[in-house]
């Protein structure tokens, strides 16, 4: 993949008047390996370089049939201190605001955005990606896997099917 390129990844998961949908995108910036982002993801994002860095979840991919145009929307949550009000005592340690409307940007323009280097975030803690097997494995001895897989079709992935984004992931890291 060419850098400062951009590639919809999966099939498309719905037509509505001239936009088509999509669940996840590749992109590959000239500061990175390659990467894809799907529906749900959180990454981090500086919209100028004077702004502060601030997490972006990514609600929506589609393409204007008509003129091309690949578009997103995305939730930005920023930290208290980086807000007009600023921190207060009120605030949690690691809470985040987020921003009451979304952001609609073409794709470009949101990779652009993106922050290949996350040491530029220090606050809060370091999340570390569950393994699978494991968690279904102990949930099992609770009688809880069940419960856990319709949790994730319902809420995380709203019942699409991100199978086909899954192995264009694990293909990434080969």
């Amino acid at each position: 993949m060419e850098p400062n390129s951009l590639k919809w990844v999966g099939s498309s998961c719905g037509l509505h008047g001239p936009y088509i949908f999509y669940k996840a995108f590749k992109c590959h910036r000239l500061d990175g390996p390659p990467r894809i982002l799907s529906l749900g993801d959180f990454f981090l994002v500086r919209c100028k370089p004077e702004d502060p860095i601030c997490i972006a979840e990514l609600q929506l991919l589609w393409e204007e049939r008509t003129s091309k145009q690949l578009l997103s929307s995305s939730k930005l949550y920023f930290l208290p201190e980086d807000t007009p009000q600023g921190r207060s005592v009120s605030h949690g340690e690691h809470e985040v605001i987020a921003v009451s409307e979304k952001v609609v940007v073409r794709l470009d323009d949101l990779v652009k955005w993106t922050v290949p280097d996350p040491s530029g975030w220090a606050p809060g803690q370091r999340a570390e990606p569950l393994k699978a097997a494991q968690v279904l494995r102990q949930l099992g001895r609770n009688g809880q896997r069940e419960a856990l897989h319709r949790y994730r079709e319902s809420t995380l992935t709203s019942g699409l099917n991100f199978r086909d984004i899954q192995r264009e992931r694990a293909q990434l890291v080969k």
